[in-house]
């Protein structure tokens, strides 16, 4: 009898000890997830603003050395011409300079290319930080990364009416709907990704038209599109365009009912481009640091199985 009532007894003690150290486990998430929230409002309150005043303020490399853009700045003329002689060389397409970030061991430098085929990019100069000096003979390039900004520049020159008739439509769809766009100086500053309007920004794997146009950098659209086509240039299957749209007022969710209506406008559209489309709905803040708009309130029906024209 004595060891049934010592053995009661001590699962009673455990019993009690286990929803104590439940109890305690469950106050520490409790706390840490609080500390979380508070940071992330922290970091909104800092960070966040609203789309339409944003150009590219406070744009923000990670792991990003200050010191590396103040050189750069120290010796931008020098800097300016290194970059814009390396695209001429390397991708025969001359280019302006928008901005210059500090990045870890240099400087990412983002362009604009003059004339078509149009689009930003962005190429990286070293910096020596303890000798204050920029490496101009070192202007590089992440692989792949510039070409993909080409060929998205190519196949809008290609298909100049069939993008025209897309800027239309988001316009329009601006103007009908509580949406609005990017300001273009955020492609200009902190983007680099290829072709780029207030709305969208293409995208297409068809390295073809890339290698003609380093053949001969003076194509006509129409040689272009002919040339692209007769090679087997697929856009439906082989191009996609991303848009995304911002809440036009601060404060205010994404609107699925909206977002369905311009997903349907897009579904239907007989004249755009032929692609695959994604298509975001954000709130109206943009993150400064990162340039992105995306947040766990964005409405993306597209992230599965894209809008196909």
């Amino acid at each position: 009898m004595n060891w049934l009532k010592k053995g009661i007894l001590l699962f009673v003690l455990l019993t009690i000890a286990s929803i104590g150290i439940h109890s305690w486990i469950s106050n520490e998430e409790e706390t840490l997830e609080k500390d979380n929230l508070n940071k992330t409002n922290e970091y909104e309150k800092e960070n966040y603003v609203p789309v339409q005043e944003y150009t590219g303020e406070g744009f923000t490399l990670r792991n990003a050395n200050p010191k590396t853009g103040e050189i750069a700045e120290a010796n931008r003329e020098k800097l300016e011409k290194a970059v814009k002689d390396f695209f001429l060389e390397d991708y025969k397409t001359a280019v302006k300079v928008h901005n210059i970030v500090s990045a870890m061991d240099g400087v990412s430098v983002f362009v604009e290319s003059i004339g078509e085929p149009h689009f930003y990019a962005f190429a990286i100069v070293p910096v020596d930080v303890k000798n204050e000096v920029v490496k101009t003979d070192s202007v590089w390039s992440k692989e792949g990364q510039v070409e993909s900004t080409i060929r998205s520049g190519l196949y809008v020159m290609a298909y100049e009416e069939e993008f025209a008739k897309l800027d239309e439509l988001l316009e329009e769809i601006e103007a009908e709907y509580p949406v609005v766009g990017m300001n273009i100086e955020v492609a200009e500053n902190t983007q680099g990704n290829g072709y780029n309007t207030p709305y969208y920004f293409p995208k297409t794997s068809f390295k073809s038209m890339y290698e003609k146009y380093l053949e001969n950098p003076k194509i006509t659209k129409e040689e272009l599109r002919t040339y692209i086509e007769d090679e087997g240039f697929i856009p439906s299957e082989m191009s996609r365009v991303a848009i995304r749209f911002h809440m036009k007022e601060s404060g205010v969710e994404p609107d699925e009912e909206v977002y369905d209506e311009i997903y349907n406008r897009i579904e239907s559209s007989t004249d755009i481009p032929k692609a695959r489309y994604y298509l975001k709905l954000n709130d109206n803040n943009i993150d400064r640091r990162s340039a992105i708009g995306e947040k766990h309130n964005t409405i993306d029906k597209t992230d599965i199985e894209a809008i196909q024209r």
